[in-house]
């Protein structure tokens, strides 16, 4: 079935092409002029527009579907819609829809607010959209949840909609991972034409290597499930099954091959090829994909004629797109594997959106601080502010509440257009260049890897003292080599939020700096020594405030990938202790997309790590620890930190990883 559909699309699109030859005699059109009455018009050939782009209004439409029609209207918005457009090109998409586990995310996880529409590119709409309605029937009926109310199938194809779907689909066309069609392209002597198959190449987060450019030549090598010197500097060709996918790119790495292709028994789908269990831990240095076995590749090789392949990437539609809450286009970033988790973590992120513009509409004075601004360089983005000016209160202490509006958006709409790679950004603040608190840290994010819809709301409370002065300089950076972000920042201070034993106010006065971070090694905590305090007469309430986040990568994955603890002991008796007990998890970072993760990031995000995730705030850790205290102004306390790994001081071997930390005691009155 699945030959069948490519080739009757492939007719399909040579009609059309046809058709537009025969209209246009195969030449450049060229400008006709028109006479009527005094005047002459001009019909040029014109460009369709661009448009439309991420974040701009998605209008009405109306589709047919198996059940009737659905219609989206933009002023009637009931949660967001995902719109899914199938191609049986895609061995991506086909692995999406036959796999279990992937059906069954979509119907157990799909977000009660969310809506999806489901079309074809393909001639062939009509068996697709039936096809995977059955498909997600069968799993939906072993379901205690009810979604199939929420998804639509259209037995139109897209290129007959007439709407604007196909023109976004189309404009917003990808080719990267699991984005485009990949595909691997036999040649033969024995053949008159290439054989081209479809591909799904193996996990990324196991299987660094990468398909090169050249041409290699094939070599079968049966199941592939032991080692075959035959097939060394060639490409394996190998079946599935008798042994695990890692088994077989194992077996035929240690036979020097240049790369694996597993092809699936007839009937069988394409299948996510992934490690397993204790698998995970073993790097293999060759790339491998899955295809559907092909009778000529099949019996050239069995005959003993040379077969070469070679491996390419054409460009498609874009598989997905997205329409928020608040009926604007949204990409909806990269599919690192076939699953339909990811389409719920971007509906996750809808809603977390959605939550946070209703958030921002709360009473609150607001300063703005950044307002697209560039970010990048050594100086990063500075900004001078008058906070005396407009509605604000003389006396900063008055208010109860501050909190931090920061996004971070890219130099243009698209995602492409965004920085590589996931950096720490950092805001400093100083009001008074003679004061203990200037340039210290207000607030602390990490970068999405080529993402920009991050929006954060940040609540900074304790650290409202640090702005001692009406004037205030922030500067907001990251490293200074990283590409640029683009910067927005408001403060919002608002009421009460702070309540005494007997119902008075509460308000930060004072804060007092403790440790800075460093390198995670076997002298990280030897620099730290006891610090020794009085508390502050009239204090009712002593906070530990603390922003930490491990980052690098020792032989112990330390400190973004490795459980560690940090430890503040008071007065000798009470440890204070802050567990990164996610770190190197598989799904850490996932499961914070509702707190605002950026989800469907280019690179590792999903991964559990040491205080961060990509793309989202780092929330302040902060212990009330009044009572244990002496409070008595003439009595001292001391305060002592340290950081461990495993339960001990850490000694790691090479390339020591690193602690960002700010930590303080902030009082209260």
């Amino acid at each position: 079935m699945a030959l069948l559909r490519s080739k009757s699309a492939l007719l399909w699109f040579l009609i059309v092409v046809a058709a537009h030859i025969a209209e246009t005699g195969g030449r450049p059109r060229r400008q006709v002029l028109l006479t009527e009455g005094d005047s002459t018009v001009s019909l040029r050939s014109r460009q369709p527009p661009a448009g439309p782009e991420p974040g701009d209004p998605a209008d009405a439409f109306k589709v047919p579907t198996l059940d009737g029609e659905f219609s989206f209207q933009p002023d009637a918005l009931r949660g967001p819609l995902v719109i899914h457009a199938f191609t049986n090109n895609s061995g991506f998409l086909e692995c999406l829809w036959s796999s279990e586990s992937s059906l069954k995310s979509l119907v157990e996880e799909l977000p009660n607010s969310t809506q999806v529409l489901f079309l074809s590119l393909d001639d062939s709409v009509v068996n697709d959209v039936l096809w995977m309605r059955e498909q997600v029937q069968r799993v939906a009926a072993h379901s205690k949840k009810e979604v199939l109310s929420r998804l639509h199938f259209s037995p139109v194809p897209v290129f007959a909609l007439g709407n604007w779907i196909p023109r976004v689909l189309y404009y917003w066309s990808c080719m990267g991972h699991n984005c485009g069609l990949s595909q691997a392209a036999f040649i033969s002597e024995e053949w008159k034409m290439p054989v081209i198959i479809k591909r799904l190449d193996a996990r990324y987060d196991w299987l660094m290597a990468r398909w090169g450019s050249k041409s290699y030549t094939v070599i079968d090598a049966g199941d592939g499930c032991e080692t075959s010197p035959s097939v060394a500097g060639a490409v394996a060709w190998v079946s599935e099954g008798n042994c695990s996918f890692f088994t077989k790119v194992q077996s035929m790495a240690k036979s020097n091959a240049s790369g694996v292709l597993v092809y699936a028994l007839p009937g069988n789908p394409l299948q996510d090829m992934n490690c397993v269990g204790d698998e995970c831990f073993s790097l293999l240095s060759i790339p491998a994909a899955m295809v559907h076995q092909d009778p000529a590749v099949t019996q050239t090789l069995r005959f003993g004629k040379l077969v070469n392949v070679s491996f390419q990437n054409t460009p498609s539609p874009n598989f997905f797109i997205g329409i928020d809450k608040q009926g604007l286009l949204a990409e909806m970033g990269w599919f690192l594997y076939p699953t339909f988790s990811f389409v719920n973590w971007q509906a996750q992120w809808f809603d977390f959106f959605a939550d946070l513009q209703t958030k921002l509409q709360n009473p609150a004075k607001v300063v703005s601080v950044f307002d697209k601004v560039q970010m990048q360089g050594d100086k990063g983005a500075v900004a001078t502010v008058d906070l005396s000016i407009g509605a604000l209160s003389a006396d900063l202490l008055d208010f109860e509440k501050l909190e931090l509006d920061a996004s971070l958006s890219c130099p243009g709409k698209r995602d492409s257009s965004c920085a590589q790679w996931d950096h720490t950004v950092q805001l400093f603040v100083c009001c008074d260049h003679t004061s203990p608190y200037c340039n210290m840290e207000l607030g602390r994010w990490i970068t999405a890897f080529r993402r920009g819809i991050g929006r954060w709301l940040t609540d900074v409370s304790p650290l409202i003292p640090l702005l001692d002065s009406n004037k205030c300089t922030f500067t907001m950076k990251t490293v200074p080599w990283a590409m640029p972000w683009i910067v927005s920042l408001n403060l919002r201070f608002s009421g009460t939020n702070q309540t005494g034993n007997f119902g008075e106010r509460l308000r930060p006065f004072k804060v007092m700096s403790l440790y800075d971070g460093g390198t995670f090694d076997k002298n990280y905590n030897k620099r730290y020594q006891p610090i020794k305090f009085t508390v502050p007469a009239s204090t009712k309430k002593v906070e530990l405030y603390a922003v930490i986040t491990g980052h690098g990568s020792d032989e112990n994955g330390c400190g973004e990938f490795c459980v560690t603890s940090h430890h503040f002991v008071i007065n000798a008796a009470h440890n204070n202790t802050h567990v990164f007990d996610s770190a190197g998890t598989a799904l850490g970072c996932a499961m914070r997309v509702k707190e605002g993760a950026v989800p469907n990031e280019h690179g590792t995000w999903l991964y559990g790590r040491g205080g961060w995730c990509d793309g989202l705030q780092v929330n302040p850790w902060r212990v009330d620890v009044t009572k244990q205290l002496n409070m008595n102004r003439s009595e001292s306390n001391t305060v002592v930190y340290f950081g461990l790994f495993n339960g001990r001081d850490p000694n790691p071997a090479q390339q020591p990883g690193y602690i960002i930390m700010t930590s303080s005691l902030v009082f209260y009155k």
